[in-house]
């Protein structure tokens, strides 16, 4: 890590314009706007729940890393908060959901990991073993476009009550705290690293906002291993 660079914005300003594209993209995916009109199968949002599932496991294993390899202590603390925040709080509302929709969390955790799943899942690995700076460019977007996502759509909320339950989980004001918390850390790193490993941040970010994107297309698409 390199030592202090003067910059003109917030690091997370400079992230999030390399990723507005993307994000516009997923609003406009029929997913959303099906969870938005109350259109979207059920069968779509049974086979995304059950695989972000699979997802928040692992995710939660990288926020670990996270905070192993934070800088600060304060970080460290942040990351392994989120860490036990995302096993405890995330199971919760997966298992009601997935009791709404007949299923139980131990037919759930059989069903396989999909395949997109499994590739966004391998890149955060792959991500956090680059380093503290690599990783949070990774795991940023599923933090920050989830608490986007759900203050746009709890705006006009959700016909079906299932579906409303899971926009107003992450539009609380509780979820964005959280987001808040990890932007700050963001902006304090930005601040230390050089213009290279900024562009690497923001490389990683990009990729994983284009995983998120692909993660609820392959939910709608209900999407299986082809062979």
């Amino acid at each position: 890590m390199a030592t202090p660079h003067a910059v003109t914005a917030p690091f997370t300003d400079t992230l999030w314009a390399g990723v507005e594209d993307i994000y516009a993209n997923v609003l406009a995916h029929p997913f959303l706007t099906g969870l938005l009109d109350g259109t979207l199968p059920r069968e779509s949002f049974r086979h995304y729940i059950v695989q972000d599932a699979h997802y928040l496991s692992g995710y939660a294993k990288v926020l670990a890393l996270c905070a192993a390899t934070a800088t600060r202590d304060e970080d460290t603390a942040m990351f392994a908060r989120h860490a036990a925040n995302t096993v405890a709080v995330e199971r919760g509302l997966h298992e009601s959901l997935l009791a709404e929709l007949g299923t139980t969390p131990e037919q759930a955790a059989a069903e396989p990991v999909s395949p997109t799943t499994r590739a966004y899942l391998d890149f955060l690995f792959a991500s956090a073993r680059g380093g503290y700076a690599e990783a949070v460019g990774a795991v940023l977007p599923c933090y920050w476009i989830y608490a986007r996502v759900g203050s746009v759509l709890r705006v006009q909320g959700s016909p079906d009550p299932l579906y409303d339950r899971w926009i107003n989980a992450y539009g609380d004001t509780a979820f964005q705290g959280l987001v808040d918390e990890v932007l700050a850390a963001t902006d304090w790193l930005g601040e230390r690293l050089s213009p290279d490993d900024r562009l690497l941040v923001g490389a990683r970010m990009r990729t994983a906002a284009r995983y998120e994107w692909m993660f609820w297309d392959a939910g709608y698409r209900r999407e299986s291993w082809p062979v």
